[in-house]
């Protein structure tokens, strides 16, 4: 086991009812707020409203910036760290999920930036400082309400990139399930798609000596297997949807990473994959994500044979090739009961940019830690993921 520091600043307000505090919780901080949301679904569910009689009451003063979308835009987060800054704000409250959140995350850090916001997603600069953030979460799947890290597409070269850092973790975070209640079941099943992926980026390590995380992961990435089936044959049961936003939480809040090192090859692909196509994250990595455990396996054979058995429950062969096959055949039937296709060319991705796309992921050099990505491999991912 690797030394670590974990430490997680979120406060969390779990359960039903939970937005209608939001007032007292932001006034905390300061008087002045930032609303940033997404399309219209928060002013058609009545959540908008809600929101705003209790930052009224508690005596904030609300700044309103809408029209995030999936893979959320540079341009967006320009426009608000402009309203940041002329109008003296100091709290930004997300309403929505995790690209709501990214965004909220860069508008917070490039409003105390002198420079280009975008310096902190090339890596020519690093964060040090944000306005604080809070969430009331609506979408369970980034797990960005907890998490260090936002993730934006510069439409300019349509580069998706991201950034990380401990002070961007929210100051709190709102979670009550019933938002949920309205999602689709393709919107629910691209969220469980990234929560899995997000397991599956800490579990797949080099790193030797971390038996207890490994549960973790393990019974996280079964129980939101368990759940996924159970909401998809029964989308109102609270209970279920319970579960899911806490295990979204649980996935990328940094804890199952602790004494670990992680991978996270599988995103830089998608991230290049979406930015290009503009497809939703986790219908990207459902994809994406068997391909690479395909060209990957051979690097640790133990560890994908564990996968198959613990994960899903597959025999162990003396043929490990046949478990581990196995295994992976398993995450793809899942993902498709659930809805989400398992191959480029199903959702009308050819292979015309296939080129772009593993150049663009590895242009800072390889990619991933569990087995280093070049370009070829990446080209190779690509080719297996398409039929």
């Amino acid at each position: 086991m690797e030394n670590f520091k974990y430490e997680n600043q979120t406060k969390i307000i779990f359960g039903k009812g939970t937005e209608n505090d939001v007032g007292s919780l932001v006034k905390e901080y300061g008087s002045n707020v930032l609303l940033h949301y997404g399309g219209g679904s928060i002013k058609r569910t009545g959540l908008h409203a809600r929101v705003v009689k209790s930052l009224k009451a508690a005596g904030v003063n609300i700044f309103e910036l809408g029209g995030v979308v999936p893979n959320p835009r540079l341009s967006l987060v320009y426009e608000g760290i402009e309203i940041v800054r002329e109008n003296k704000i100091d709290f930004i409250l997300a309403v929505g999920g995790g690209s709501v959140i990214d965004s909220a995350k860069a508008i917070g850090i490039g409003a105390l930036y002198p420079g280009d916001v975008w310096d902190f997603f090339t890596r020519k600069a690093k964060v040090e400082a944000t306005i604080p953030v809070g969430v009331i979460l609506t979408i369970p799947a980034a797990g960005s309400e907890s998490s260090t890290s936002s993730v934006i597409t510069k439409e300019e070269g349509w580069y998706k990139r991201a950034v990380g850092s401990p002070v961007m973790r929210p100051k709190f975070a709102i979670m009550n399930p019933e938002l949920t209640l309205t999602l689709t079941q393709y919107q629910t099943a691209c969220g469980i798609a990234d929560m899995l992926s997000h397991v599956f980026e800490r579990y797949f390590t080099n790193t030797k000596h971390v038996d207890y995380t490994d549960e973790l992961c393990e019974a996280t990435m079964r129980s939101i297997i368990k759940h996924a089936l159970m909401v998809t044959n029964n989308p109102n049961d609270y209970n279920v949807r319970s579960e899911i936003m806490w295990e979204a939480t649980m996935a990328h809040n940094g804890l199952l990473g602790v004494g670990r090192e992680e991978d996270w090859a599988s995103h830089a692909i998608e991230h290049e994959l979406s930015g290009i196509y503009d497809i939703a994250h986790g219908a990207g990595l459902a994809i994406v994500f068997p391909a690479w455990m395909k060209y990957v396996y051979n690097h640790d054979k133990d560890r994908f044979v564990r996968f198959a058995n613990k994960v899903f429950g597959v025999s162990v062969e003396v043929d490990m090739d046949k478990t581990i096959n196995k295994g992976i055949e398993e995450l793809e039937n899942f993902f498709e009961k659930i809805g989400l296709k398992t191959k480029l060319k199903d959702v009308k991705i050819d292979r015309l940019r296939f080129e772009e796309i593993a150049k663009k992921a590895t242009e800072s050099g390889p990619i991933g830690r569990f087995v280093k990505l070049t370009e070829k491999d990446v080209l190779e991912i690509l080719n297996l993921a398409y039929e």
